[in-house]
């Protein structure tokens, strides 16, 4: 369920994220929207610098969708390598690669429920592509989006799934993409895992957190 002000500051939010990050866009490095389901599926328990660092050679050595699906399994693992949990990964860009050769003619469908159906792909990649690749309304949760909404007040749940869906009623269709890009950008700037600098974030006036740490301080 939203917060009950959650509604109230999410405009006043939106418009400050604007201000400090106005050239919102995904961090990794693509041409097409297969390079990016596939740098968003090695991005998984990975840094988005180091994908980009992998993606040159490996777009280089597989094209298109065809040649990643006659991939040899451990040659992909080796350039992949470095990005970690290389095994699943090559595994299920390849199956990924077959099916969309199958069911798409080896394009990447604009759908949410077409993209879930591959291998390996979860909402938040399927958000991204739609967002990114497709220009259509997208809600990407990853670790700084949960970790931001929460603070904010704009969700109570750590559950990727049901942020969305809190997001979906509170953020516009038209600012959905470039918002959840700017949470990105100022969880690496400001508002951080371990030490969030509280005292320098302009998004305070509405952040519940700040709230609950400045009450604690004062008692």
């Amino acid at each position: 369920m939203v917060p009950k002000n959650a509604k109230k500051k999410i405009m006043p939010i939106i418009g400050e994220l604007k201000r400090l990050y106005p050239d919102a866009a995904c961090s990794l490095d693509y041409d097409d929207p297969l390079q990016l389901l596939i740098s968003t599926r090695l991005s998984a328990q990975c840094t988005d610098a180091r994908v980009n660092m992998v993606t040159p050679a490996l777009f280089a050595r597989y094209p298109d969708c065809k040649a990643f699906a006659e991939a040899d399994v451990h040659e992909l693992e080796e350039i992949i390598k470095s990005t970690g949990f290389f095994r699943a990964k090559a595994r299920n860009i390849i199956d990924c690669c077959n099916q969309l050769l199958e069911r798409h003619g080896g394009k990447v469908p604009d759908t949410m429920e077409e993209l879930t159906a591959l291998a390996g792909v979860g909402r938040k990649t399927a958000n991204l592509v739609l967002g990114d690749a497709f220009g259509k309304p997208s809600y990407v949760v990853d670790t700084h989006a949960i970790r931001l909404t929460n603070r904010l007040g704009l969700t109570d749940t750590k559950d990727p799934e049901k942020i969305e869906a809190d997001l979906r009623k509170i953020v516009p269709e038209e600012e959905s993409g470039d918002f959840c890009h700017r949470l990105v950008d100022h969880g690496r700037a400001v508002c951080k895992a371990q030490r969030p600098d509280c005292e320098a974030c302009t998004l305070k006036p509405y952040c519940d957190e700040y709230e609950k740490r400045r009450e604690k301080d004062v008692h």
